[in-house]
């Protein structure tokens, strides 16, 4: 501690420094994208005054020009000049905040080409919401919460745009050397992902035997083809005979009572999404709702909700605790991952020998490797109270970062005794 007059002065340890250093890079990268779209701006005006048409072979040695100064390749030198074109042009409070190193200059890029993806008429509202999420979000929790952001804004066609892409589903086979070759399938996203999910739970019951040698890719095809070619699967450990995919379908309960997207779009409610896949139309999401076994079917409403718990009777959720666990993050609750909440560990916040509970309040997905760093890399981490899922992490350096889940479960309390009506 640095002491100026009577007042005490932090000084900054090793990791302010790195941080200090990413902020005036921001700041950089800023003001060379603004010089960046200075200079293509000038080299227009002048290829246009000496009457050379502004045609793509101008274009083309304006990015030459750009990558021999900077000595980098000429797709990286189009790549910033479609950047800067597109902060200093459409984007300049994102500019702006680059600027002030509220964002990073990969936030930037995430945003400028996302945006540019839609319809000029839906990014004026989805501006503001995105850049929010920028200044506060890892990259990539970033790039997944505007990509359904994205998805929610253009969900009042996604009946038709389902439709038509509908109509183009085939299966293809690309020959490779060695005789192998791609099965290539332009299939519904949900029974991809489907597909995908059983053949997957088949094969780690198959890797877990204890002569087999193949990795999980291997098994993974190997099951695959069993299904396809024999349709049976005898020949694998009974424990992996019968298991079916599990995809998880949340659909706002009122959604159900709309005609169509158009007519749920125009009330303002959420669309229904599948986990790992993002919004689908909703006449395919009532489909679903009314399947067989094999759908975890999960109706939102702002005034219900469930909290779950065993105590301290069994170590292991039971299977509906375990999904719910897993629907509520969507992906691995250490800062910044995007692994799939179905690929992580189930892990008790308070560890069960410290006396913690089989609960919805006390579980969260974590990836193996954050699962290891949480129990032996010297971070603390505990539930936020009343927050539907936040986990507040603690660095060994005594930093805090909190992860929020995708879907924060509603916490519900008893009334107090004296507010009851007599």
């Amino acid at each position: 501690m640095l002491i100026v007059g009577d007042d005490p002065v932090p000084i900054p340890d090793a990791l302010d420094l790195v941080v200090e250093a990413a902020h005036m890079s921001a700041i950089i990268a800023a003001q060379r994208l603004e010089r960046v779209h200075a200079m293509r701006r000038e080299a227009l005006s002048e290829a246009e005054r000496f009457g050379r048409q502004l045609t793509p072979v101008v274009e083309r040695g304006i990015r030459l020009e750009l990558a021999a100064a900077l000595r980098i390749t000429e797709h990286a030198a189009g790549e910033m000049i479609a950047l800067a074109e597109a902060l200093v042009e459409r984007y300049p409070s994102v500019l702006d905040a680059l600027g002030a190193a509220r964002v990073t200059e990969k936030h930037a890029q995430i945003l400028g080409s996302a945006l540019d993806a839609v319809a000029p008429g839906l990014r004026a509202d989805l501006l503001p919401r995105a850049l929010e999420e920028a200044q506060t979000q890892p990259v990539g929790t970033f790039r997944r919460r505007l990509q359904a952001m994205i998805s929610r804004a253009r969900a009042a066609s996604l009946d038709l745009r389902h439709e038509q892409a509908l109509a183009g589903r085939r299966v293809i086979v690309e020959h490779v050397d060695d005789g192998m070759a791609w099965l290539h399938a332009l299939i519904p996203a949900v029974e991809a992902h489907a597909i995908h999910s059983r053949v997957t739970a088949m094969a780690k019951v198959i890797t877990a035997q204890p002569d087999e040698q193949r990795t999980l890719d291997q098994t993974r095809a190997d099951v695959l083809c069993d299904l396809l070619i024999e349709g049976r699967t005898d020949a694998h450990p009974a424990a992996a005979q019968g298991i079916r995919a599990t995809v998880a379908v949340t659909v706002p309960a009122l959604a159900l009572l709309d005609e169509d997207d158009r007519q749920r779009d125009e009330k303002g409610s959420a669309p229904a999404t599948v986990e790992g896949i993002g919004p689908i139309p909703l006449g395919r999401a009532r489909e679903l709702c009314g399947a067989a076994d094999g759908w975890m079917r999960v109706l939102t409403n702002p005034e219900t909700g469930a909290v779950l718990s065993v105590g301290r009777d069994q170590y292991r959720p039971p299977p509906s605790l375990r999904r719910l666990i897993r629907w509520r993050s969507e992906r691995c609750m250490a800062p910044g991952c995007g692994i799939p909440a179905a690929r992580c560990e189930i892990d008790h916040t308070v560890a069960w020998d410290d006396g913690g509970e089989t609960s919805l309040s006390n579980t969260a997905p974590l990836c193996r490797g954050h699962h290891m760093v949480k129990h032996h890399g010297g971070w603390s981490v505990e539930q936020v109270p009343d927050s539907g899922g936040d986990l507040l992490w603690t660095s060994p350096a005594g930093r805090r970062y909190l992860v929020r889940p995708e879907r924060p479960v509603p916490v519900f309390r008893p009334s107090d005794a004296s507010d009851a009506p007599f």
